[in-house]
Formats: structure tokens, sequence, C-alpha cells
């Protein structure tokens, strides 16, 4: 079966837990969901719905600390950029723009700003995004029209590490994640 990732013909079964059949990319690496056990718009954006992050959440800014740090350590003050993914409360575009910076947003569900797709940004965001790609190739190359020349694409996400433990993954049990990515070991 072909890999969502990267695209090549190595994904084989890997788990089937509480009637959701995973496979696991034998190129690079990742755990997906099988087409057929893709939640819906309507089940993603229910669970989407139940976040309440909100812009005087301290333990939430702290959380996306970990991207804001290190990408305001690489772009210029008053870049251009884009929350892709951002849900219901944009926190971190607010962070970013707290900073100096200017931030579009994108998410199918909540900003579905079509023109904010038409433009090059010298930065773009995903936290916690990439692992709800049911089409993680497309997403990447749609990212990567979208940053200038020497953008910066900032991730953030869980990796998954432990198969032994990957049924009670907390990450996993989310019926939105549905393509686990893996640290290369090597």
């Amino acid at each position: 079966m072909r890999c969502p990732v990267c695209e090549g013909p190595h994904g084989q079964h890997f788990q089937t837990i509480e009637g959701r059949a995973y496979a696991r990319c034998g190129q690079c690496d990742a755990t997906f969901l099988l087409p057929a056990h893709l939640p819906t718009p309507e089940v993603e954006r229910a669970e989407y719905e139940l976040h309440r992050n909100t812009e005087d959440d301290a333990g939430y800014r702290a959380f996306l600390s970990r991207l804001a740090t290190p990408l305001l350590q690489r772009v210029a003050p008053g870049s251009q950029g884009l929350d892709f993914g951002c849900g219901p409360g944009p926190v971190l575009a607010a962070m970013l723009r707290e900073a100096g910076l200017h931030v579009a947003l994108y998410d199918p569900f909540f900003h579905p700003d079509m023109a904010a797709l038409d433009r090059r940004y010298d930065f773009i965001t995903c936290s916690e995004v990439v692992e709800h790609f049911h089409q993680p190739a497309h997403e990447f190359r749609r990212l990567n029209r979208l940053l200038a020349p020497g953008g910066w694409l900032a991730v953030m996400t869980r990796f998954q590490t432990d198969d032994d433990r990957f049924a009670q993954w907390h990450y996993r049990r989310d019926p939105t994640h549905v393509v686990l990515m893996r640290k290369a070991l090597t």
C-alpha cells in the first residue's frame, strides 16, 4: 500500500486497535491510519471544538514557546508568516504578533481563508497539525510552494517511539491523529 507521507509503495499492516487499522511505511517509518478509517470532516470538527486553548493560558503559551522561541531566533522582525492549521483559538499567531511578526491565519474549519494560500511567506508554522494531515505529501508540497526562498517551516508534533505501547499512547488515541511520524534512528 502507498504511504501518504513519502508516497512510496512500502506500507504494510502494523496494528489494528479498536477496529482502526494502521500501517507502517518501510521506507520513511511513518505510521498511518488506513484510508477507510480516516475520520470524516464532521468528526474532526467536533473533536477540534473540544479544544479550549486561549491567549491567557500561561501553560499553553509555555507549550507553544517550544516552537515560537526557536522560530523568533531565525526570522527578522516584521517577517510575514502563516499559521497553518491554527484551530479555533490562534494563540501561536497572537504570540508571534506580540513579538513583531505579521501572521496570516489558515485553518480549513475555523479560518478557511483561501486567499491566505495565494501568497508566499517568510515562515509557516504548523503546531500540532501534521499528525492530522490525511494526505501529508500533498500538504507538504503545498507548504513548500507557500514558503518564500530561504523561508522557515516550523513544525511541532510528537514522535511515535515505542511500538509496544502504541495501542495505549494518548497521542494515538485522538481520533483525528491519523499520521504519526518517527524520529530517524540513524
